[in-house]
């Protein structure tokens, strides 16, 4: 169904006043293609009905159209530059601060799993080395959160097809930290324990989660308007620990928005930490 200009501005707002997404001018087409079978299922004639609906609407058709807008496109050890630089640094790092304190995580916009999956297995596979000397797992707390009510559903199941696990999954970490089960690949309970999972707007107060001593907000900001991007490094910087680390996407930078971070250059990733005072 087409959308017109006025539709597509009122479509567009109420995205960007509910959760941030910015669609860009011009993006007519991707809420036509993404909504139309909401639009339909709800009885619309237009998306003039639609917006209409969701003005009155209490919040299951809001998720439904702000799921719908979500790309939800993530992998197993995203980038193979970070992916080394979390693994030779950053986790060595976090294992050591167990030794003495629970160390927290957090990966914002998880969507599937992935990503806090990742991070678990790569902290159970540093645990496991050092033996006796280890801190125990119950040390490390993982929080993923992200917008989309369907992602999460999928990252609590820790149930992932093939095509799911072909994208980035090592075969010996698939081996130790999988089970299949039919056609599917599920997470072993030892990493599930690890993570905990919660629907979470990112316009919405970071301080209800606590501190953090890494936090991943990685391939999301791109999606969101310059005043909110600023608002949400701010908001990561606060629940920072001093010494604590924060990962975003490779085309990503608090340039502009921030001078409460210093970049490092972390075996050829980029990586941020809270300048010291």
């Amino acid at each position: 169904m087409a959308i017109s200009k006025e539709e597509f501005q009122l479509i567009r707002k109420f995205l960007h006043d509910q959760s941030g997404i910015l669609v860009n001018e011009g993006k007519e087409y991707l809420v036509e293609n993404r909504l139309t079978v909401l639009l339909v299922q709800n009885g619309c004639e237009n998306f003039f009905d639609l917006h209409e609906k969701l003005k009155k609407d209490a919040g299951p058709l809001r998720n439904k159209v702000i799921d719908a807008m979500t790309t939800n496109e993530t992998l197993w050890f995203r980038d193979a530059s970070f992916a080394t630089a979390v693994t030779e640094t950053v986790v060595p790092h976090l294992v050591a601060k167990a030794a003495t304190q629970t160390v927290r995580i957090w990966s914002a916009a998880c969507s599937t799993g992935q990503e806090p999956y990742s991070i678990a297995m790569l902290l159970h596979e540093a645990v496991e080395k050092m033996g006796a000397k280890a801190p125990g797992l119950a040390k490390f707390k993982i929080l993923g959160t992200d917008i989309s009510p369907s992602a999460i559903v999928i990252a609590k199941t820790a149930r992932y097809s093939q095509l799911a696990i072909s994208r980035g999954m090592k075969p010996d970490f698939l081996e130790r930290y999988f089970t299949k089960n039919g056609m599917v690949h599920e997470v072993k309970p030892e990493i599930r324990s690890l993570v905990e999972y919660k629907q979470f707007n990112l316009k919405d107060d970071f301080s209800q989660h606590g501190q953090f001593d890494f936090v991943m907000c990685r391939n999301v900001l791109i999606y969101f308007s310059e005043e909110l991007k600023k608002d949400i490094y701010q908001k990561i910087h606060r629940g920072l620990a001093k010494d604590g680390w924060m990962a975003i996407g490779a085309s990503e930078s608090p340039r502009g928005y921030t001078d409460a971070f210093e970049q490092v250059i972390v075996k050829g990733a980029a990586l941020f930490r809270p300048k010291r005072v």
